[in-house]
């Protein structure tokens, strides 16, 4: 009976989220740290905090696999496919509306004015998140180092994925040395590369192998996949520039993973096959993966030199996230109406600590529609 609420309660809660999340991977985050630390006490903030440097040491959607990942944390396999599901299918539903009627009005409705508001809400969320997470992670005057490297390197555009692993494995050597061990362990970074798919048609088996190996090897934000699609499928004729610009959109102003993109292409490409095909491929590796991964992150806390490499990229993913964070500020809050809303919003979040932050995305649409009408 306790794993069924507990599988009733993972459903619930990434089934709200699904339908709330806006603001990208960051956000998605700052707002599950507030539901399963915070408010739900479901794991530790030491826990989450592995959570986060594992996942973003794997290719796909981070913040589907940290879904992923509280899901099993909670209610075991199930609870891995039901989090996964109810956070991804409400994403999908809603950008499948939207791809439809972008097919068959060949316009998308008209969502600026609430987008205007949501981004510097997005702000005040994801600062009110990292703020906990980081005092729990700074355990150290050289992780305090690690950390101001990584956010100095990311300000500068270096790979984040070279930012995690050469901050985990600098810190796992010093470890090694103040332990006088040596140790016969390898941390492998396979880096492949997309074959040409010169010959691609429009057959629902070879769309969904293009999105499975996108899923399978893409690190980085959504961003990325778009740059990578702009050359697969725009380069060869399956889709228009306009349409792949319109699916950044989608992936912008919908709640949940900006991945859910793919439905609205995969239907611009085959219809409601062609989504459902893109959506599966892009999807279905962060199971796999994270289903391998999860039982490693305990294993490696126990151990003093992994433990180490799990804190040190667990301060480069906080370094990444507040670059990120800094980012999006540069684009959102570019005036005084978006700088009133991101300072109010970031009161609230900081003196109500328990707040959904829900509520503080819809304030920020709601802000951002009547100031702009002024």
């Amino acid at each position: 009976m306790g794993k069924d609420n507990n599988l009733k309660e993972v459903a619930g809660v990434f089934l709200k989220l699904g339908v709330t999340a806006f603001g990208g991977p960051a956000a998605h985050i700052a707002m599950m740290q507030q539901e399963v630390v915070t408010k739900r006490k479901w794991m530790s903030e030491e826990h989450f905090l592995d959570l986060i440097g594992a996942t973003n040491l794997i290719p796909g959607p981070n913040s589907t696999e940290m879904a992923i990942h509280i899901g099993q944390e909670r209610a075991g396999w199930k609870g891995l496919i039901v989090a996964g599901l109810c956070f991804i299918c409400p994403a999908v539903i809603i950008t499948l509306c939207f791809a439809w009627l972008y097919k068959e009005y060949g316009q998308l409705p008209q969502v600026q004015p609430f987008i205007y508001g949501i981004k510097p809400a997005i702000i005040s969320v994801i600062l009110s998140a990292v703020f906990p997470l980081a005092k729990k992670s700074l355990k150290t005057i050289p992780l305090w180092i690690i950390g101001i490297s990584v956010l100095m390197l990311s300000f500068l555009g270096i790979n984040e994925l070279f930012l995690l692993f050469g901050a985990g494995i600098i810190a796992m050597l010093f470890a090694i040395i103040r332990q006088k061990n040596t140790a016969n362990s390898l941390i492998p970074i396979t880096l492949l590369q997309i074959p040409d798919f010169s010959s691609l048609s429009q057959s629902n088996i070879k769309l969904f192998l293009i999105f499975l190996k996108v899923g399978a090897i893409l690190y980085g934000s959504g961003y990325v996949l778009f740059a990578f699609l702009d050359t697969e499928l725009v380069g060869r004729g399956l889709l228009t520039r306009q349409e792949l610009l319109d699916a950044i959109a989608v992936g912008q102003f919908t709640p949940g993973p900006v991945f859910s993109s793919v439905t609205f292409i995969g239907y611009q490409i085959n219809n409601w096959s062609g989504a459902l095909v893109a959506t599966l491929g892009i999807f279905f590796p962060s199971f796999i993966f994270v289903a391998l991964l999860n039982p490693i992150v305990r294993m490696m806390r126990g151990s003093k030199i992994f433990s180490s490499f799990l804190d040190a990229v667990n301060i480069a993913s906080i370094a990444i996230i507040i670059n990120i964070c800094y980012e999006m500020a540069k684009d959102s809050i570019a005036d005084w109406k978006t700088i009133i809303i991101a300072v109010l919003c970031i009161i609230l979040m900081f003196t109500f600590k328990k707040i959904n932050s829900a509520w503080i995305v819809m304030l920020g649409a709601f802000l951002g529609y009547i100031l702009q009408k002024m």
